[in-house]
């Protein structure tokens, strides 16, 4: 069957997290003065924060961890790793990271352009994210790009992550499409990929990181505007 219904990733697919949540971190390390106080650089805490939190993300994913577990310790475990052991500070960053990071709202290149083009074609478009519930839809309005979706399905609507079936069984629910008619656009190889193939459902990998996994008849695209290669 024809393809109806289109399903995007929402977190480093379009909505660029990365960059939003560098930019946020950076004004909060820049406002609480880290370097001055502990003597570490910005960009050596990123990259150990940034590491930390995709680890704790899989978990969660996976589901050997909740989403309490994952604030309690990004920050934490971060900071520790450069010999601050102060829970205070962490959870200072954990409380403003969450309330700060909507301030900044960058989509992924190409983001809006797709969306419009999609929608010119008479695609169905909706959302199905891993991220919290309280901060999906906000994501969406404060981007601007929650005018283009139907649906907005969060991981904490259903109470499991992709690639649990369960979220994608009722975000077809939720949108009235078919299987058959839909497909799903995504950036994590586990969470999108194999959450779309394992439930049966036809998947375009948005390959951002440069993976270069190679699956017959996998379609992948680096670049969002690519996407008109298979739609």
């Amino acid at each position: 069957m024809k393809i109806q219904h289109i399903f995007f990733d929402l977190d480093n697919t379009l909505w660029d997290h990365r960059k939003n949540a560098y930019l946020t971190i950076k004004d909060l390390f820049e406002k609480q003065e880290i370097t001055l106080q502990y003597a570490i650089g910005f960009e050596e805490f990123h990259a150990v924060y940034h590491e930390i939190n995709e680890t704790l993300w899989e978990k969660i994913r996976d589901g050997i961890i909740g989403k309490e577990y994952l604030r309690k310790h990004r920050f934490y475990d971060t900071f520790k790793h450069f010999g601050v052991d102060n829970e205070e500070l962490s959870m200072y960053f954990e409380e403003h990271f969450l309330d700060k990071i909507l301030n900044h709202n960058q989509l992924v290149e190409g983001a809006e352009a797709i969306l419009v083009y999609l929608k010119s074609k008479g695609y169905t478009l909706h959302v199905i994210s891993n991220g919290f519930q309280e901060v999906t839809e906000r994501k969406c309005l404060l981007s601007g790009i929650a005018k283009y979706f139907n649906t907005i399905t969060s991981a904490d609507s259903v109470g499991v992550r992709k690639p649990n079936p369960a979220i994608f069984e009722y975000s077809l629910g939720l949108s009235q499409a078919k299987k058959e008619e839909s497909i799903l656009i995504g950036d994590d190889w586990i969470a999108d990929v194999v959450g779309a193939q394992n439930f049966g459902m036809d998947v375009i990998f948005f390959d951002t990181l440069d993976e270069n996994r190679e699956e017959d008849g996998l379609k992948t695209v680096k670049l969002l505007l690519q996407i008109k290669d298979y739609l």
